[in-house]
Parts: structure tokens; sequence; C-alpha cells
């Protein structure tokens, strides 16, 4: 079998799984994990039995493909490097720290006909990929994704942090671009934006509520499609899928609103009938599959069958211009409803520091 060798950048709280992941792929040879941060690297080495290296160019020579899994500050630069060599990228999410570093990526990659993942892992979720084959056409999208604070990817706000996931999500499923956005946010615990309500209208018509939160006490990750088929509820964390849907006695027979108003209407028995007689509710089964084993596998398969990946470059791009749209927005929201009074995802968290003084 063709092993190939990989090489893991930056082996804090998310390259450390990447390591111990890509450690038992039987087509996989772990030739070196890299991070400045000695202790974390020769520990997470020892662990894996792998070489530790402080700098990106000790695993040039080495290295068929690489994971970044660095602060997203540094994306760029890592990435640039391996791609100039023509070797092969993951990026975790976001690509990069904005738009213009994001086509430079982009363009850099296609010169050089390398391939670029980037970790959008909820692609690969198994409850997404379940709940999004019974979507149809989408006509309302409302997701939200909580976490508590982590004190990691503080060097972004929290649409890059979180929300991108959500973005990304959108896109995918509507495979349509955005026609409006308005959006608030607040800064809690200090940096940038740790709470974001973005409202998006897409081109296709199709209204989109977007929440993003990383103070929240508990973590949640959901999201709900309205389209003319039905309504489809995920969890992705806990991979739970609910699909609810009209009978054909709904679609078909006398509607319920009309069932009503009849003189003899047994309106208990009506109600007992909703989610049995007029709406279908399924739960399907979602498989036990881990998300980021699958987007590892892909990106190796994508590798040695010189594959597209399942979220390019070009994709991740879209899902950060949007992101800017809703951080543009946030930065001109006007709380008071007027420019004279507090703007921005800090004006609220400064005002008891005004009241007290």
């Amino acid at each position: 079998m063709s092993r190939l060798k990989m090489a893991v950048v930056g082996v804090g709280a998310l390259g450390k799984h990447h390591t111990r992941i890509l450690s038992s792929f039987e087509n996989v040879e772990l030739v070196g994990v890299v991070d400045t941060n000695s202790e974390i690297g020769q520990d997470i080495a020892k662990t894996y039995d792998v070489p530790w290296f402080a700098d990106i160019s000790d695993v040039f020579d080495s290295a068929q493909a690489v994971c970044i899994a660095v602060p997203t500050t540094g994306h760029l630069k890592v990435a640039t490097e391996f791609l100039k060599r023509k070797i092969p990228v993951l990026i975790e999410k976001p690509i990069a720290l904005d738009v213009p570093q994001s086509e430079e990526l982009i363009a850099l990659a296609d010169e050089q006909q390398t391939i670029v993942q980037v970790g959008h892992v909820e692609r690969f979720n198994p409850a997404t990929q379940s709940a999004f084959a019974l979507c149809g056409s989408p006509k309302y999208i409302r997701a939200e994704r909580l976490s508590p604070y982590a004190y990691r990817s503080i060097d972004v706000s929290v649409v890059h942090d979180l929300m991108i996931h959500d973005i990304d999500l959108v896109l995918s499923l509507t495979q349509s671009s955005v026609r409006s956005v308005s959006a608030l946010g607040m800064c809690v615990m200090g940096g940038f934006a740790d709470i974001v309500q973005a409202h998006l209208v897409l081109e296709n018509g199709c209204v989109v509520d977007l929440t993003a939160n990383r103070v929240n006490p508990t973590p949640q990750r959901t999201m709900q499609v309205m389209s003319a088929t039905g309504s489809v509820s995920v969890d992705f964390t806990s991979r739970e899928v609910q699909h609810i849907r009209p009978t054909e006695t709904l679609l078909y027979g006398t509607s319920p609103w009309e069932r009503a108003r009849q003189p003899d209407a047994d309106i208990l028995k009506l109600k007992e009938d909703v989610f049995t007689r007029f709406l279908k509710v399924d739960s399907p089964r979602v498989p036990d599959n881990d998300a980021l084993t699958a987007e590892l596998e892909s990106f190796v398969d994508c590798v040695l069958e010189n594959r597209k990946p399942v979220v390019d470059g070009i994709q991740a791009t879209a899902a950060m211009k949007v992101a800017e749209q809703i951080l543009e927005s946030v930065e001109s929201h006007q709380w008071d409803g007027h420019a004279a009074g507090p703007v921005g995802p800090h004006a609220q968290s400064q005002q008891p520091l005004r009241k007290a003084a």
C-alpha cells in the first residue's frame, strides 16, 4: 500500500487530534509534528512516537502533505511555504485571517496546481449529511452555534471562530449567493466580538438567521431548515435529526383548518391528529462516524488520487466573504438607531464604564 508521508503543524487544541487520528491511518506515515512550543510539541511527538520539530523548514523534504492547525493569524505564512513547494495542505478553518489573504492562497494553489482543503469539519458530520439529504429547496434556515469561552481562537471574532461553520453549510446547502446582510454583535471578554446575530437574505429568496455565541454556559450546535417539503432539524452534537413533513391527508384532503370549522368538529381529536394524521415525524438513524476522521480520510484520498477536496479554497473563501459582510454590519450597527449613539461591537461593553465614570 502506498503510504502518504504527512506532517502536522501546530499540535495544540486541534492539532493534537489531527495527530492522533493520522497516526492510526494505515495509508499515512507521520513524519513529524511541528510546534514552536517545545513542551507541547515534544509531548505529542512522544505520545505518537514521531519526531518533533520547532520549524516548518525541517519537514519540507520529508512531507508529501501537511495538516496546518496553527492560529488563524499564521495560516497564510505557513500555508504559503508549503504551497510554494507543491506540498498539499489541509488548513483548519477559517482558511485565513481575511478575504485578501484567502484569495492569495487560492491564487498560489492554482499557480502551483496543488491541493488546498479547508477544515470545515461539519460537512463531514454524518448528522449534516443525513439532514441535508432531506431538506429539499430551503426557504428559511436558522442556526445556533454556542459554546463556553475556551480561550482558544481568540485571535479572531466569533464569526470566524464559530459562525463560519454555519455560513459554509448554508452556502453549500442553498448553492446561492447572499443578497443582503444585517447583523449586530458584542465584545464581552475583550478583543473581538464574542456574540453575533446575523440576518441574511439570499439571491434565491431563502432567509437565514445565524447566531454565534462563545460566552454561553453550555455548548449547542443546531440548525433548522424549512422548505415546501417540510422542516428538518439537526443537532450536530448529539447527531439527532428530525424531519417533519406533511402527510397525503394534509396535502390532498380537507385541511385541519376547514375541519375545525365544522359544527361537529372534535377539537381534542384534531389536536391529537396534528402529528399523526396531518404531519409525519421521522427521526432517521444517523451513522456513528467521526467527522474529523472522515475529513482527514477524505484529504488523504484526495492527495493520493489527485481529486478535488470536498471543501476547497474557493468554497472556504466564499464563506469568508460572507463572514466579512457580517462583520462589516456588526461594526456599523447603531445601537440607538443613530450615529451619535453607541456604534459597533465594543459600544455596549463600554457602556457601564461610561456610566461609572
